[in-house]
């Protein structure tokens, strides 16, 4: 039996908190959270731009619109997470 709570409507953007944002980037990068200041160039971190790729196309899925320009140009946390509040509060998540 599936739980249709469980998965995420495209149309219906997931929440996603600047902790948890925070939390995936340094599992990415392979480096603690805390590690990441708001300020930080996450490429410079070592984030690679495939990685980038996947979670943009992760969080479009979620219903969640950004583009890998946008974000590869303003690589830093803050930016990233004012960019995905945007959205968020767009779309009423």
């Amino acid at each position: 039996m599936t739980d249709s709570s469980n998965r995420t409507n495209a149309t219906t953007p997931t929440a996603l908190t600047g902790e948890e944002l925070r939390t995936a980037l340094a599992e990415l990068i392979g480096i603690s959270p805390s590690e990441i200041e708001d300020d930080a160039n996450l490429i410079q971190l070592g984030l690679e731009s495939l990685a980038m790729m996947r979670l943009v196309t992760k969080w479009r899925r979620a219903g969640i619109a950004v583009a890998f320009g946008e974000l590869s140009g303003t690589p830093t946390f803050a930016a990233w997470n004012e960019r995905i509040t945007q959205e968020l509060a767009k779309a009423g998540a």
